[in-house]
């Protein structure tokens, strides 16, 4: 739909507009999933998490048609940019996102309510800084976008390394990390978007570059895998 129905000269807000509504659903929900968690027990939190799941398909019977060509000549072999950014952002997903919070699990002494805590005051950050970013790029910034984005993550991550173990340096690594989903999701994102509608089809754009993800993060999953079982630290 974004790829579709989306216009590249406002991309970039769009996006970040998607990931602010996003982001208000970031706060609520780890709150009040960790307070169900510790207060009410797993069933009841995880049953609560699958009504949502459920109603959120809802609205896609509300949406308008966009149609699908039955032949797309060439339609995967476009994708190939996509694909390739889609596997570098699967494999820093795996340690950025994945890896990460298991981390912080464990740095906040494995404490739901405290861990629900600290993923909630990042989305805050994350809402604020998408909204001024995707704006950032429509006005013809991508170039300084991308740079802004990798050298914010680069730092971040550097952080989250150093902060592991620490929970009040964790905690701050984490509310940095919406800063660095805020630059980077418009940033990437705004490029897929436009190279998917430039495309022979954008349903076989996506699928293709969702293929590349599961590839990339994996790969990223079971390198910080093997790392941990060879007796890396956690850290690393």
């Amino acid at each position: 739909y974004f790829a579709s129905l989306g216009d590249a000269e406002h991309r970039g807000h769009q996006i970040g507009a998607r990931e602010a509504i996003a982001a208000l659903v970031g706060i609520a929900a780890p709150l009040l999933t960790g307070w169900a968690l510790v207060t009410v027990g797993p069933e009841i939190a995880f049953g609560a998490t699958a009504v949502v799941l459920v109603l959120s398909a809802t609205p896609l019977f509300f949406t308008p048609a966009v149609p699908i060509a039955l032949e797309a000549p060439n339609a995967f072999w476009s994708a190939r940019p996509g694909v390739a950014l889609f596997i570098a952002d699967g494999w820093m997903a795996s340690g950025y996102l994945f890896v990460w919070q298991i981390a912080l699990f464990i740095s906040l002494g494995e404490n739901f309510a405290a861990f629900g805590g600290a993923m909630a005051v990042a989305a805050v950050a994350g809402a604020i800084c998408g909204l001024m970013l995707g704006r950032f790029i429509d006005a013809g910034h991508g170039r300084r976008a991308v740079w802004l984005a990798a050298g914010t993550a680069a730092a971040v991550i550097a952080v989250r390394a150093a902060g592991y173990g620490h929970p009040a340096i964790a905690v701050a690594a984490n509310a940095a990390g919406a800063l660095v989903v805020a630059l980077y999701t418009p940033t990437m994102m705004t490029a897929v978007y436009n190279l998917s509608q430039a495309s022979p089809c954008p349903l076989r754009f996506h699928i293709a570059t969702e293929g590349g993800w599961d590839a990339g993060g994996a790969g990223g999953a079971l390198t910080a895998a093997a790392l941990l079982w060879a007796g890396a630290p956690f850290w690393a």
